[in-house]
């Protein structure tokens, strides 16, 4: 049986080490993470990711069936970004946060509701005036194959099925999340973390 990352269990042993790893490459370029929808925990649903090295990235572990709010952890536990589902919204709203706070939202996703069938799944929008453009996401997060594109139409993350060696797929459960160096990668993971609750 193929392994999610080779080095899985080196990297449950090293989550110690203080600063996360996302695996660019030297010259800056996109960060290439494993994300696996399973939690480390025993009788936890989640995620948990590792950078190209087969290093813990990321974590999520969820308790329960009811989700309303998803906490983004580094390596170590840390809470880096938490997501809340909007309340009382038109269509199926996702709020992002910094850390565990749940006052100040800096990014919403939205899930697209349209009557034609578009290419659009959701559409990321910063909560405050100086927090960019937006983004939209595109593609088939069902299939594990779509992108998120920002206001000039450049891909700047992609969702993809990820092979083992010999060319044998893993199931749905198992992908590869490409990052752009211009891109927030914690933000990547929070828009993946999203599409789960909305099309998983």
């Amino acid at each position: 049986m193929a392994k999610v990352h080779p080095n899985a269990t080196a990297a449950v042993q090293d989550a110690k080490t203080p600063e996360i790893s996302i695996g660019r490459k030297e010259d800056g370029g996109a960060a290439l993470l494993t994300v696996w929808r399973k939690s480390l925990l025993f009788g936890c649903s989640g995620f948990t990711v590792f950078d190209s090295k087969g290093n813990l990235a990321f974590r999520v572990d969820v308790y329960g069936s009811a989700v309303c709010a998803l906490v983004l952890m580094d390596r170590c536990g840390n809470p880096v970004l938490t997501l809340r589902r909007k309340k009382l919204s038109l269509g199926e709203t996702w709020l992002i946060f910094n850390g565990e706070d749940a006052v100040d939202p800096v990014f919403s996703v939205k899930r697209q509701v349209s009557l034609r069938h578009g290419r659009a799944l959701a559409h990321v929008t910063p909560c405050h005036s100086g927090g960019g453009g937006g983004y939209e996401v595109e593609g088939s997060y069902a299939r594990r194959s779509c992108r998120i594109y920002d206001e000039r139409r450049r891909a700047v993350a992609e969702v993809r099925r990820k092979e083992a060696a010999g060319g044998v797929a893993f199931g749905g459960d198992v992908f590869r999340l490409v990052v752009e160096s211009d891109f927030d990668t914690c933000l990547a993971m929070a828009v993946v973390m999203a599409l789960d609750q909305m099309f998983g």
